[in-house]
């Protein structure tokens, strides 16, 4: 990958998008970290990437509003002169895992919110920033497979986002523009750790061939491979990073 490509992650002050952050810094990409509340996480990101001999800026906002995705970019235009690669990292989960008839409208309001329109509001900038030869790469999940309960509105979130991933790619027509989505199986993060017994985690881990949890890196690399010049003609996509779970 050439050297000077820029890429935004959002939700990227830890977990799998500060990984993503890290990877594609170490591809070459000069990395904008996108949080909307642990600029201190964000900021030690940003400094261990340069000490690391990458460049990256810590920007702030928040990904369910229109006008702090448009400054998003603007920032990282202004930092480093363009926008190549968009990775739409930004998810929340609630961590008590609630059936459909007990999620409340709050919760229900802000998944939509932050999984669906924060995904919406990043694609809808990038498809007037981003150069030729530019990568989106969304997020979905593998629980849409699954079905598991306490996660109905989560995977409903997630499969409006992979249906948008392949429209958008069709609407991208004429760009060279390549929209993909990965759907990590559970993965250790506290987003997958936070509310599950030491029981629950090991019985998810060995649900997969391989019989462990993916890591941060796993995906990492996975967003590395569809960010990449050897993913071009991948496109329209959803790629289960998973171990093979499902």
């Amino acid at each position: 990958m050439k050297p000077g490509k820029t890429a935004i992650i959002t939700g990227a002050s830890r977990g799998i998008g500060a990984a993503i952050a890290r990877r594609l810094a170490r591809d070459g990409m000069q990395v904008v970290i996108n949080y909307a509340s642990s600029a201190q996480q964000a900021e030690e990101l940003v400094a261990a990437i340069k000490a690391d001999g990458g460049a990256a800026i810590a920007v702030k906002a928040d990904v369910a509003r229109s006008a702090e995705v448009k400054a998003l970019f603007d920032a990282a235009e202004t930092a480093f002169g363009s926008v190549d690669v968009l990775v739409n990292n930004a998810g929340i989960l609630p961590s008590s895992l609630p059936t459909l008839a007990q999620t409340d409208d709050a919760t229900f309001d802000s998944l939509f919110a932050i999984n669906v329109k924060g995904s919406f509001n990043a694609m809808r900038e990038a498809a007037a920033r981003l150069h030729q030869g530019g990568a989106v790469i969304n997020f979905s999940t593998s629980v849409i497979g699954l079905a598991l309960p306490g996660y109905a509105i989560y995977a409903a979130t997630k499969s409006a986002v992979e249906t948008m991933t392949n429209i958008f790619a069709k609407e991208l027509r004429g760009k060279n523009i390549t929209v993909n989505a990965i759907a990590p199986g559970p993965t250790a993060t506290s987003l997958f750790l936070d509310g599950k017994t030491e029981e629950t985690i090991a019985r998810l881990a060995n649900m997969a061939p391989l019989e462990r949890l993916g890591t941060p890196d796993d995906i990492a690399a996975a967003v590395s491979f569809l960010a990449g010049p050897d993913a071009r003609w991948i496109n329209g996509q959803t790629l289960r990073a998973n171990g093979g779970l499902v």
